[in-house]
């Protein structure tokens, strides 16, 4: 799949999705449990905003010492028998996985969830290999696979816009028989997945956090899925981010607490494992283990002012709250990062060609910020990159440039701002639309435009704008008539 998900332009896919009301219900649904479960669960911790503090300063530290803790890492990996691979590019390390899967004739992959694995396409890339059948373990993933590799629309939750009917049919194909009852379905999928964990060569994995000081991986997961993609194959190769690295097991285990907090609104999920390559005293684990360190384009933002969303500990929290993220879901975006962390993360990865549309799919209503664990200030950082592309790389936007500097030059001078002021009104009668005149004498609009020209269109295609006041009823005139009736009172 890669990062990009569609071929569809930014416009053609919100329209798609915007009249899409099943999605729209079922992200209305999980976002609104979710703001309970992850409230309540923050609550029981007690000093939120001291423990986003201390994972802000946890990231921080990381991250500015981040070549230092990669090598630690990396020796402390090959000490115990395994093996590190720095992945450049996705085609990197797509190759290197290739590899070992020819080397040492591999047949059957289990998958467990992982975010990067689906970045650098490795999915299709196993696909086409001849006599190697791939699963995907958790169960959302293996839903969206068993549905032509549907895209996922959420890093946590990837089949959060299907709902148990569509389930049922998806797996009908795979000869289930029964009812739409979620528990029914879930045993069905155990029933084929656990054949294809006893028969598999390989095991493939995501990496919440690495444990620069003892070279071992962390794995937060709630169905253990991924502690079956550990355990049992006899190879294990281990796709991370190269950002996603802390110096010991303490720092692991804030960002972990934090994570299921934000994730699912839990104390802890059901599994949180520190794996790596099989010890001598161990009865199961990988006897060959391989971790892949992709950098794909993080490297872009390093010393940059966009290092801090390298912070992200992909909890899923800020499409949980973005008003954007729940009109339009995640295949929205065109990216397999979706919400708020991926229209700041899908640009330094993919540029602003493939997804320069994304920093501006938002409202910067700031509550992607105020939720993040680790205080990437998310919306600030969407500003930061319509700065670039406008200042910067001077990419066109066609009539929007042109309105902006014209509406710059007006604002900016008392006189024509005043002028218009005095026209505003009159000009407006044209395309304006009688509502309830009761609106009128409460507010002096006068009725509202529902078909505005230029940019005030992206407002008017979905609301109505009010009436410009005529220029007697405006602010200026009302606070002038104020202060001369208070000079009047004598300054009461």
């Amino acid at each position: 799949m890669g990062l990009k998900t569609s071929t569809l332009s930014f416009d053609e896919r919100c329209t798609e999705n915007i009249e899409d009301k099943q999605m729209q219900a079922a992200l209305k649904k999980a976002q609104d449990a979710q703001w309970i479960k992850r409230e309540g669960s923050r609550d029981q911790l007690g000093n939120w905003e001291q423990w986003r503090e201390l994972g802000q300063q946890i990231r921080q530290h990381t991250l500015n010492h981040l070549p230092d803790y990669l090598e630690q890492f990396s020796d402390n990996v090959e000490k115990q028998g395994g093996h590190v691979f720095f992945a450049r590019t996705d085609k990197e390390a797509q190759e290197f996985v290739r590899q070992i899967v020819l080397e040492k004739e591999i047949k059957k992959i289990v998958k467990s969830k992982s975010m990067v694995t689906t970045e650098v396409g490795l999915d299709p890339m196993l696909e086409k290999m001849t006599d190697v059948s791939v699963v995907e373990t958790d169960l959302a993933e293996f839903i969206l696979q068993m549905d032509n590799w549907d895209e996922p629309s959420h890093i946590v939750f990837p089949a959060v816009h299907k709902n148990r009917h569509q389930v049922k049919q998806i797996f009908e194909k795979l000869g289930y028989v029964g009812s739409d009852e979620p528990v029914d379905l879930a045993k069905f999928a155990r029933k084929i997945l656990r054949e294809r964990f006893l028969e598999a060569d390989l095991g493939i994995s995501g990496c919440n956090f690495a444990i620069a000081d003892s070279g071992m991986i962390n794995l937060v997961t709630n169905e253990g899925n991924a502690d079956l993609c550990i355990s049992i194959p006899k190879t294990q190769i281990v796709l991370m981010g190269m950002e996603r690295i802390v110096s010991s097991i303490k720092e692991a285990e804030v960002l972990d607490n934090l994570l299921c907090r934000s994730a699912v609104g839990q104390k802890l999920t059901s599994y949180v494992t520190f794996a790596g390559r099989k010890h001598e005293d161990e009865s199961d684990g990988p006897e060959d283990f391989y971790v892949v360190i992709v950098d794909n384009g993080r490297s872009n933002a390093l010393g940059t002012q966009f290092q801090e969303m390298l912070q992200c500990i992909r909890c899923g929290a800020c499409l949980n709250v973005c008003p954007v993220y729940r009109h339009i879901g995640g295949h929205g975006y065109g990216s397999i990062y979706p919400g708020p962390m991926g229209a700041v993360l899908s640009p330094i990865l993919g540029g602003y060609e493939e997804f320069g549309d994304l920093p501006y799919a938002s409202s910067l209503c700031g509550a992607c910020t105020d939720t993040c664990p680790v205080k990437i200030p998310l919306h600030k950082l969407l500003i930061e990159h319509r700065t670039v592309m406008t200042n910067e790389l001077k990419m066109k936007h066609g009539l929007d440039d042109a309105t902006m500097k014209m509406i710059g030059r007006v604002t900016a001078s008392p006189i024509a701002f005043k002028m218009v002021e005095k026209v505003d009104h009159a000009g407006s009668a044209m395309i304006t639309k009688k509502k309830d005149m009761s609106v009128k004498n409460l507010y002096n609009h006068d009725g509202y435009l529902n078909k505005a020209p230029a940019m005030a269109k992206n407002w008017t295609d979905y609301r109505d704008l009010p009436r410009p006041p005529k220029a007697k009823d405006n602010f200026r005139q009302w606070f002038k008539d104020h202060q001369k009736a208070k000079a009047q009172m004598g300054g009461k």
